[in-house]
Formats: structure tokens, C-alpha cells, sequence
């Protein structure tokens, strides 16, 4: 006969799990009772049964605070878990009540944001008009750690070695190129052929400090014994990008599928020259520990569909 599971002989309690959330974020167990409007001692009781049960100490007592300890650690990112599915049920309750589909939350960076999530948007909005979407468009760090606090249900993304991937699962999709834009009328266009000794002495708007494409670029001119360009504003707002452009004599490097978006619309012009700095490819990023809601199944497809007809196979 199997025993029960812990947390059922523990008789945990949704409190307890947000008691370490808030002792974690106050660093003490006074200013988390004062958030969760519990008294001290009431709020030291639960974290005493549950440390009782678990047989170990969730948080270093310090001079001036509580840290969590590797224990707590673990069971802080759990209880995050458990409290956002709890959330997300309640939330699709509600959904259903007023009738809608339900909700996605979907991640991506800016290459695919703009040659496939409207494809795959569109027909998620044609097929299922009463599922509400949101969308972020941000770097794959970012979305990873939303997607970890299950903030995003999926993403359209890069894994890198530094990544923890042991609960994720990655989908390949395409490889993404790297070109030079700058406005139209730039005197760069003016020369037959652009070398990197001309990129060296440039202004540029790069990714921000820390980035792969970042590291990448800088690497580019120094392999080359030149030294990177010093004149540079690192920011991955596309917004601030394409109008800093406009109004100066700046280059940028960017994916191809967002400067041929803004060369379109005579925005930006493509630089003819071929940058030896590439990037990996990025694919569907989605929770092996997480089940996905039916909104969010019904996303996953229709970005596989659209892939498919998007992106030549890798």
C-alpha cells in the first residue's frame, strides 16, 4: 500500500508556500507576516511545521534577516510553481465562465516576432476568435526566466550552454541572419564596397552589453586586428533603433527579417556587406514540468504549422 504523499501528510497549506515566497522577498519573517497580514508568531508556527515535516532548515537565520538555504531555495521555486498553476486555474475557471477560450501567453525575440508570430496569430484569431493572446518580444533571457516563473506558457526562442535545460524542451526552427541597416541616405551606400575597416569607425546601436550577438560583433573586429567600434548605444529597442537611425548617421546590426520589415517601408537600407559574426538558431522553447493549458496547445500548433511553411528545414 503506497503511503501518502508528503504534502498531504504535512497537511501543507497554500500559506505556508506564500509565507517563503514573502520571507524570501522581505528578508525577514516580521515584514513577511506584515504582507500576508498575519502576526509573527502565527507566521513562525507555519514555517516551523513545515521544516518539522521536511526535516530541514528552509532559511539561514542571520543577524539582521533570513536567507534561504539550498532546501528553501528548492521549495521557493516549487511553491512559485504551485502557486501560479493554482493562479492559472482560476483564471481559465474564470474564462470559461464568460465564455472565452482561455489565455496564452507567448515569448519571443524580434527576428520571429516579425516574420512568424502574425502568421501564426492570425490564424489563431480566425480559428479561435474568444482566445485571449498576449505577447512579449524580448531577449531569450528574459523570456527563459518568465517562462521558469511561468509567466510565458511558451516561447520562440535560443538555448545556450548557460542555460539549465533540464526542464525544457526545444524545438528547432531556423537559423537567423545578422545584417547592417542604417537610413537610407547614410554615406555608406556611397562606397562600391563597404569593408570592416570602414564598419570600425562607424557609430553604432548594438544588442546590450551581455549579449551573444553583442560579444559576437566586437569579436568580429578584434579576430580582424582592428579594434571594436567605441562609438556605441546598446539597447534592443527597436522603437528608439529605427528612429535613432533616421535622424543620425548611425548603423545597427540587427536580424535580417527585421531589417528587410523596415526596409519595406523605406525606413531603413540594408547594408551590402556580409558580417562573419552569425547567430544560432532559435526555435519553440516549452516546460517538460508544466502541462500545457488547451489555449496554449492550440498556440504550440499553430506556431509549428506556421514554422513549417515559413522556414526551410534545418
Amino acid at each position: 500500500m503506497h503511503s501518502a504523499p508528503w504534502f498531504i501528510r504535512a497537511r501543507l497549506k497554500t500559506r505556508q508556500l506564500m509565507l517563503l515566497i514573502a520571507i524570501e522577498e522581505e528578508g525577514n519573517i516580521h515584514r513577511a507576516a506584515e504582507v500576508l497580514n498575519m502576526s509573527q508568531p502565527a507566521a513562525s508556527k507555519l514555517l516551523k511545521d513545515l521544516e518539522d515535516m521536511l526535516g530541514v532548515s528552509l532559511f539561514e537565520r542571520l543577524p539582521r534577516g533570513m536567507r534561504p538555504s539550498w532546501y528553501g531555495e528548492s521549495m521557493i521555486r516549487y511553491a512559485r510553481i504551485a502557486l501560479s498553476s493554482l493562479g492559472a486555474a482560476g483564471a481559465e475557471i474564470e474564462a470559461l465562465k464568460a465564455g472565452r477560450a482561455g489565455t496564452v501567453s507567448i515569448g519571443s525575440i524580434a527576428g520571429p516576432a516579425i516574420s512568424l508570430l502574425p502568421i501564426a496569430l492570425a490564424r489563431i484569431s480566425q480559428a479561435n476568435p474568444d482566445l485571449q493572446v498576449s505577447l512579449l518580444v524580448e531577449s531569450s533571457d528574459v523570456l527563459l526566466e518568465r517562462l521558469e516563473q511561468n509567466r510565458l506558457d511558451l516561447m520562440v526562442g535560443r538555448l545556450f550552454a548557460r542555460h539549465d535545460k533540464r526542464n525544457l524542451q526545444y524545438e528547432a526552427l531556423a537559423e537567423e541572419d545578422i545584417c547592417v541597416i542604417a537610413r537610407p541616405e547614410h554615406p555608406i551606400f556611397s562606397l562600391s564596397r563597404p569593408g570592416l575597416d570602414d564598419l570600425a569607425r562607424a557609430m553604432w546601436i548594438v544588442p546590450p552589453e551581455g549579449s551573444v550577438l553583442r560579444h559576437r560583433f566586437e569579436l568580429m573586429f578584434q579576430s580582424a586586428g582592428l579594434q571594436a567600434p567605441q562609438r556605441v548605444i546598446g539597447t534592443a529597442a527597436l522603437l528608439f533603433l529605427t528612429k535613432m537611425l533616421q535622424e543620425s548617421d548611425y548603423l545597427a546590426v540587427v536580424p535580417l527579417d527585421v531589417a528587410r520589415h523596415y526596409a519595406d517601408f523605406g525606413m531603413v537600407g540594408i547594408v551590402p556587406v556580409e558580417l562573419s559574426c552569425k547567430m544560432d538558431s532559435f526555435g519553440i522553447v516549452t516546460r517538460t514540468d508544466w502541462l500545457l493549458s488547451p489555449g496554449a496547445q492550440i498556440a504550440l500548433q499553430a506556431l509549428r504549422d506556421a514554422a513549417s511553411e515559413t522556414y526551410a528545414p534545418l
